[in-house]
């Protein structure tokens, strides 16, 4: 009988096909300074991570979310219900009053609108309104009538709006206590809601790397229990109404490892805290990611993306439209994104293992790199003063700077953009007609907060 191969073994074969190259050609290095090896064994890698993951409900592993940005509030309330009816167990409501970049909704009217037909009892809702939070919260709250049943997810992120800005009507910190506030007071009718939504995936899609998304999102967390606490929560109970939110991309292994980092982070940062309580991580796919030249692409992308967040154990998972660059998706493109997760989830059964990347070696070892480098991130920020400060001084502003330049020095090849182009004609999509509707202002009293805007 041979003998196993070894090592050595395989290191003397790849040399072979190296051609006088040296082996350390195919280390790769992200613009963030992850290093990915070529060959992992057992010494390369960390015991393997818990991450306390249970298993996953064979029927439903995770919860197929879907987001309308229409900005006519019939149209969005077409395209929800359409999606529910279509295999998504829960929707998000962007919101825009302009109808620039969400649905044009200004009052509880409008979300009614926008939410007719929607049993809110069996269908979790969530909405998206940066500055607008606070009021989005209670037009939400108004259409959930007071069910405790009722599955709302208010989403509340003022510090992801005012990152993403620059500048903030008022205060930031005023809209924090703002949102805390009203979340406190609406956590009291809605047991069973969300109330704070804390997102790295601002520095990602102003091309920041994994480990500053994970600082900043950690760093956004603790500020909202911060003042969840001061509103009257328990340090326990306001960590479990607070959802992160990170980005999937292309990168499944990446994607995979940073899903898993954040549990670790987020577990080290709640027991430090003195509550430990499990995450809760939703995954949207990148933006940034996707192609304009040949949108046909990012379908493969959307799939991969969904692929990785799936693996990683994300808790609910987003997926764009492969036309998202061209304009608003069309039935068709919905359709796909719905469908790419109902094959992964029914079809593939990515979710019938609850952690199915443990005990890999080169995925342990990224999930253990990318934790220390996350937490390293989280900890400058909380040095810095906290994520307010952090983001006002600019220290968020720069570290994505350096990835993203990094990026620019060297950009990868991406099939359909700047390589393979396709010829063929895009499809025909249809743009947004913005149509302003009159809302509250989210000014608050006292001067605007300013800080170098992560812009998309």
């Amino acid at each position: 009988m041979a003998a196993a191969a070894t090592r050595e073994d395989w290191l003397a074969l790849v040399q072979r096909t190296l051609k006088g190259e040296d082996l350390s050609t195919l280390t790769h290095r992200t613009p963030d300074g992850l290093t990915i090896r070529p060959l992992y064994a057992a010494d390369d890698a960390p015991a393997a991570a818990d991450l306390g993951l249970g298993a996953r409900d064979p029927d439903r592993p995770w919860d197929l979310r879907t987001l309308t940005r229409h900005p006519d509030a019939v149209t969005a309330n077409a395209e929800l219900v359409a999606d529910l009816e279509g295999g998504a167990a829960s929707g998000l409501i962007r919101i825009d009053p302009t109808g620039a970049s969400g649905v044009a909704i200004g009052s509880a009217e409008g979300l009614a609108r926008a939410l007719d037909g929607v049993i809110l009892e069996l269908a979790p809702v969530g909405v998206d309104a940066g500055f607008l939070g606070v009021a989005a919260a209670d037009w939400l709250a108004a259409a959930g009538k007071s069910s405790p049943a009722a599955k709302l997810m208010f989403h509340l992120d003022p510090l992801s709006a005012f990152a993403e800005a620059g500048a903030s009507p008022g205060p930031i910190e005023a809209h924090l206590i703002a949102a805390a506030n009203a979340g406190a007071r609406l956590e009291q009718t809605y047991p069973r809601a969300s109330l704070f939504l804390a997102s790295g995936r601002a520095a990602h899609e102003g091309g920041g790397g994994a480990a500053i998304e994970l600082g900043f999102a950690a760093a956004s967390a603790l500020a909202y229990a911060k003042a969840l606490t001061r509103a009257g929560l328990s340090a326990a109970a306001a960590f479990a109404k607070i959802t992160l939110s990170l980005s999937a991309d292309a990168q499944y292994f990446q994607t995979i490892a940073k899903l898993r980092a954040a549990r670790l982070i987020w577990a080290r940062m709640t027991g430090a805290c003195g509550a430990p309580t499990p995450a809760t991580i939703e995954a949207r796919s990148s933006r940034r990611m996707l192609a304009a030249r040949d949108v046909w692409t990012n379908m493969l992308r959307l799939t991969i993306a969904g692929f990785g967040a799936a693996a990683g154990g994300a808790d609910a998972i987003v997926l764009g439209c492969f036309t998202d660059p061209l304009g608003l998706p069309t039935a068709f493109a919905r359709r796909q994104s719905r469908n790419a997760q109902l094959v992964l989830m029914e079809e593939a059964h990515v979710g019938a293992v609850a952690d199915p990347a443990r005990g890999a070696w080169a995925v342990e070892a990224m999930t253990d790199e990318l934790a220390r480098a996350g937490w390293a991130a989280f900890q400058a920020i909380e040095a810095a003063g906290g994520v307010v400060q952090a983001l006002e001084c600019g220290l968020v502003a720069a570290e994505v700077a350096t990835t993203r330049e990094a990026e620019a020095a060297a950009p990868p090849p991406r099939v359909g953009d700047t390589i393979y182009p396709s010829a063929d004609a895009p499809p025909a999509v249809e743009l947004a007609r913005p149509t302003a509707v009159a809302a509250p202002s989210p000014r608050l009293p006292g001067p605007d907060s300013q800080c170098p805007a992560l812009t998309p």
